[in-house]
């Protein structure tokens, strides 16, 4: 079970590159439909009613132009790439499955598993706002991100051990974890918006770059992805002290990742405050969502250098 298990996170990986390079590629091609569209619409002198002596009125007309072609390719390529999408997270989703019936516990205890379950999170995350609000090209950040964690995961030991006796809170430890791979891949989501913003904001200040969302859009996204992950980190804070209570008799121990979880739900709040009541948009909320990931991706990491009561997630 676990061989088939790790086969099937080699099939995700494999459909997360094959997904990333099909957006890359229709994103290329709508580049070129956009800059074809535009030089349709420069228009030339032709000449009208002209006799054998080529006299006659001119007129201006638009240059046809081949977009066509390029626009088809990009929706195809973008129409796989979404396919490619979907059985990436059906690949993973079984990878999960495989190895939680194999262990016979929720696969979340060791680096191995969260490595894998952060990557199916992502890629799940990336799927519900493709759906929900049909922006595709997020995926430009989205899967690579998601593709690394993949890799990282296959680098790591995927060796099924016995539950050290903090883990043993199956249920408590299965739902503690799972919200926060949902929460973790809705600011994946965000820092991908945003840091699209910020190369938009940089290349091409108040114009955006042809074949992306527009800078505005990319910001409403960011924030929209904040309001699904932001109860979520709350969550996990919360049943993350309930579990600590149980494991280790207390609610709080100022471990490593507790406190990097605080910092993060602490950036993510104040972020939200920022929005609502400052009205920071733009540049300046950019910057703090892609400080929040950066965030996140310390609270996951923080405990291989740091150590502290995590620690096992490395066996």
């Amino acid at each position: 079970m676990l061989e088939f298990s790790q086969y099937t996170l080699i099939a995700g990986l494999v459909f997360v590159v094959l997904a990333t390079i099909s957006y890359i590629v229709a994103f290329m091609n709508g580049r070129a439909r956009v800059a074809e569209l535009e030089a349709s619409r420069t228009r030339v002198p032709v000449a009208v009613g002209a006799g054998p002596s080529g006299a006659g009125a001119v007129s201006d007309r638009p240059v046809p132009a081949a977009a066509g072609a390029s626009g088809a390719a990009a929706r195809t390529l973008s129409g796989y790439g979404a396919l490619f999408v979907r059985l990436a997270l059906a690949f993973l989703t079984a990878c999960l499955v495989l190895r939680g019936i194999a262990v016979k516990h929720g696969p979340f205890t060791n680096q191995y598993e969260f490595s894998v379950s952060f990557g199916w999170g992502i890629v799940a995350a990336y799927t519900f706002f493709e759906i929900r609000y049909r922006i595709r090209t997020v995926a430009l950040v989205v899967l690579p991100i998601a593709g690394a964690m993949l890799l990282y995961a296959l680098t790591e030991d995927a060796t099924a051990n016995p539950l050290v006796p903090a883990l043993q809170n199956s249920l408590l430890l299965t739902v503690h974890v799972v919200v926060a791979i949902f929460a973790y891949g809705a600011f994946a989501v965000s820092a991908a918006a945003a840091a699209m913003y910020l190369a938009q904001d940089y290349f091409r200040p108040g114009v955006g770059i042809k074949g992306l969302p527009k800078p505005e859009v990319l910001d409403r996204l960011g924030y929209k992805a904040v309001i699904i992950g932001f109860p979520l980190l709350t969550m996990v804070v919360v049943l993350g002290a309930a579990w600590a209570q149980i494991a280790w008799g207390s609610y709080w121990s100022w471990d490593p990742k507790e406190t990097a979880s605080l910092v993060t739900w602490l950036i993510y709040g104040g972020y939200l405050h920022a929005r609502v009541a400052r009205g920071w948009v733009g540049r300046r909320a950019a910057w703090l969502l892609v400080l929040g990931f950066a965030s996140v991706l310390l609270t996951f990491f923080g405990n291989l250098f740091f150590g502290g009561l995590h620690s096992y997630g490395r066996m």
